[in-house]
């Protein structure tokens, strides 16, 4: 069986987000488009963090504790974020998705943002194995 790697099964077209991106914007894009994330990336493309449904929570938390309510991407993103090639083989991946609490990986070349793999995309690699041996054995 060949080498699958994440660029086989990563997500393409992705929505990113700038940090001076309003963060309501921000909540309003991943409600409509039924996404639990997005990579932020600079002005070049360069990711610079990821903003999650989790950390678009913290607007409840800052609202209420401060009566300010707002801000932009850049206030609630997370910085440290684990991203991946896309070279990086399926059971890599896996792993990765195993070992942490991550439901989404920007995958990056050059720094650039270039796709996003979700552990979902990694349940559609697994059918796509099974069903290919399957159809191998006929």
């Amino acid at each position: 069986m060949r080498k699958i790697s994440v660029r086989d099964f990563m997500t393409k077209k992705v929505i990113t987000f700038q940090p001076d991106t309003p963060i309501e914007v921000a909540i309003d894009t991943l409600v409509k488009n039924e996404i639990s994330g997005a990579s932020v990336v600079d002005g070049k493309g360069r990711l610079v963090g990821i903003v999650s449904e989790k950390d678009c929570l913290r607007i409840l938390a800052n609202g209420v504790y401060h009566h300010e309510p707002g801000g932009t991407v850049d206030d609630y993103m997370t910085e440290a974020v684990v991203s991946i090639h896309a070279d990086t083989d399926i059971f890599t991946v896996a792993d990765l998705f195993l070992k942490n609490i991550y439901r989404r990986m920007p995958v990056v070349e050059e720094g650039k943002v270039i796709g996003q793999v979700s552990r979902r995309d990694v349940l559609r690699a697994i059918q796509e194995i099974k069903d290919k041996q399957q159809m191998d054995t006929y």
